[in-house]
């Protein structure tokens, strides 16, 4: 994503808070989860990516719908489960929805090429704007930041995460 757009950690906050209200269980990933894991804002962010169980999808749109996040902002690769709301101005959420599995893994995607991960790979604790949140895991968050051509994002995030939590730096982050 574009830095054109920058959501304050205050902003991110208050809408993790709604969403608390209504009940929708959210994971912080992406940038904001890097940050939430580290303890504090490292760089801009242009959205919100979170984690939300699929069958919570209703709750997140009546949580949203009020605050004018209603609209999907088309985005290369976007799919079923996978999808930006924005509200016309400067809020976007980066929507990753799943399903638990009987085993209790977690699964993304469709039925066809979809992924499956272990539970803990959402089970992160952090901070972001000083209110606890759930994350991505540490070792998780590198997973999802490597695998593709690394952006100008993720050769920041990499490195602070795998400092700080005693990873091993992937592969061409060196």
């Amino acid at each position: 994503m574009t830095a054109t757009y920058r959501m304050a950690a205050g902003d991110a906050a208050a809408l993790l808070d709604t969403l608390e209200r209504h009940d929708a269980d959210v994971c912080v990933g992406g940038g904001w989860g890097v940050d939430a894991l580290l303890g504090e804002q490292t760089r801009d962010h242009a959205d919100l990516d979170i984690w939300v169980p699929a069958a919570h999808l209703e709750r997140l749109f009546r949580a949203f719908a009020p605050l004018g996040l209603d609209r999907v902002l088309p985005w290369p690769g976007d799919r079923p489960w996978n999808f930006v709301l924005h509200d016309g101005s400067s809020s976007r959420v980066d929507l990753h929805l799943y399903e638990t599995l009987p085993d209790g893994t977690l699964h993304y995607g469709s039925a066809v090429d979809g992924l499956t991960f272990p539970a803990e790979a959402l089970q992160g604790r952090g901070t972001l704007a000083g209110r606890p949140v759930r994350c991505e895991a540490a070792e998780w968050a590198v997973r999802w930041h490597t695998g593709y051509p690394a952006r100008d994002a993720d050769r920041h995030d990499v490195p602070l995460l795998c400092a700080r939590f005693g990873i091993a730096l992937p592969a061409g982050f060196a």
